[in-house]
């Protein structure tokens, strides 16, 4: 554990912060504040994306299975454990990484569809590996290698596996009794009849788990905060304080300083969103679509609901029970704030949330190391990748809960470096094809405008 704790702190020193914060700034500033000035646009995309162009799912799919391997337990365990580490200021600095990370998001995704290729079996495959190695040229291969090695790890020993499997074990051994070894088998013989059928099949579960679950969890989220209503201004002031001051031990809470909260607040944020680990951006490459800033629009909502929404209300809800302080941790956390609101079925309701959340997450990064193995070797590396894959997911279960978080923290930050180097190398690329797609939507425009005042039929 020591020697975890020490790369872990190396890792996620503050160069990386510092390049993480500062990749989103840098974008943000480029893109003209892009994530606030086009987001209902893009949310508007989200179901009305024309799906035009070569690809192998949907635009609506590319989010779908995005968002499956984004909101998992980092949006219930993840949160906790950054106000558990870094107290109420954490979730501040979450929040404004993840605005910042819109952009980046915005960026990854239009790279994605820009640089992507298509394998020996006619699928697309994209991502931070491509646009790498495509667009800074070939001498530059090495850091994409890096990226795709990296991809892997974290698919296998990081967000994909351990930490997803090991909280649902230990919801449903908390909430039902059903023992450890029967919820790990369960879980890899539904994770190997989904992705076996690759993108399409879980492209197919993530768009019909994904929104249902999602909802489910921000209406009791929402019912929390009804029903500690009068906290919240106390709240709200308590965490902009906490982002600025260190915070007092209180309670079960050992007390933190600023530069922890900003870590703890940074680092759990990017375990939930994925902004700059360039994960989202292999599922953004295989949308139908012909414009890459169209898909680029479509992946920075994906930011916005999983952190701006649902870590944000998490956090909330949390503070606003007064949980944060007393002496349980992750997922027992979030289920002792729920339970408080809803004595009868509110550690249910998480129980729930938490094995939808963290089961479409095993799937996706499923999808993302497939990409990475296919980059790496090729295709024939697809099948042994698989088995693998379902055989570390039966095994996470058994893993002690720190060690699985430094695990993922290391891994994480190892995928980040080549990726966020690439979107500030290639920013450029990313600002004239979003000129070029606004000049096609004002043209697009104009022309329906046209047909109007003449009088004929409004274009579809």
């Amino acid at each position: 554990m020591g020697i975890l704790e020490s790369i872990d702190s190396w890792i996620w020193g503050p160069p990386l912060l510092i390049l993480v914060m500062g990749t989103g700034i840098l974008l943000t500033v480029r893109l003209g504040l892009l994530q606030v000035l086009r987001l209902p646009k893009a949310l508007r995309l989200i179901g009305k994306a024309p799906n035009e162009g070569n690809g192998d799912i949907s635009s609506f799919g590319a989010l779908s299975t995005a968002l499956a391997a984004t909101v998992g337990t980092g949006n219930i365990v993840g949160v906790a454990t950054a106000i558990k580490m870094g107290g109420p200021g954490a979730l501040f600095w979450m929040l404004l990484a993840a605005f910042l990370g819109m952009a980046t998001k915005y960026a990854e995704g239009l790279l994605a569809v820009k640089y992507r290729v298509k394998d020996k079996h006619g699928q697309f495959s994209g991502g931070p590996m491509y646009y790498i190695e495509n667009g800074m040229g070939r001498r530059f291969k090495p850091l994409a290698i890096l990226f795709a090695a990296s991809g892997v790890l974290v698919a296998l020993f990081g967000i994909g596996t351990f930490p997803q499997v090991n909280a649902i074990v230990t919801s449903t051994e908390s909430s039902f009794g059903i023992p450890v070894a029967v919820t790990a088998v369960v879980i890899a013989i539904l994770t190997a009849v989904v992705t076996i059928g690759g993108i399409k099949s879980i492209s197919n579960v993530s768009t019909k788990i994904v929104p249902f679950m999602s909802v489910l969890y921000v209406a009791a989220c929402l019912g929390v905060l009804i029903r500690f209503a009068g906290e919240l201004p106390s709240v709200i002031a308590l965490i902009w304080e906490s982002a600025f001051s260190a915070t007092a031990a209180s309670g079960g809470f050992a007390g933190a300083t600023i530069m922890l909260a900003l870590r703890s607040g940074v680092a759990r944020g990017i375990f939930s969103n994925e902004s700059g680990l360039g994960s989202a951006p292999i599922a953004a490459a295989a949308a139908k679509t012909k414009w890459p800033a169209e898909q680029g629009l479509i992946s920075m909502t994906g930011t916005f609901i999983d952190t701006i929404i649902i870590c944000n209300l998490t956090g909330l809800a949390l503070l606003v029970s007064g949980v944060w302080n007393g002496s349980s941790a992750g997922a027992s956390m979030t289920q002792d704030a729920f339970a408080s609101a809803f004595p009868a079925f509110g550690a249910e309701i998480i129980t729930v949330s938490l094995i939808l959340f963290a089961f479409t997450t095993i799937i996706g990064w499923n999808y993302y190391g497939e990409r990475c193995v296919e980059y790496l070797v090729g295709v024939k590396g697809i099948k042994p990748y698989r088995y693998i894959f379902v055989a570390i997911v039966a095994g996470g279960a058994f893993i002690k809960l720190d060690a699985i978080w430094l695990l993922a923290d290391i891994v994480n930050g190892l995928m980040a470096f080549p990726n966020l180097i690439a979107l500030i190398a290639l920013s450029g690329v990313v600002v004239a094809e979003t000129r070029k797609y606004r000049k096609h939507t004002q043209d697009e425009a104009a022309a329906k405008f046209s047909l109007k005042s003449d009088g004929l039929p409004k274009a579809e």
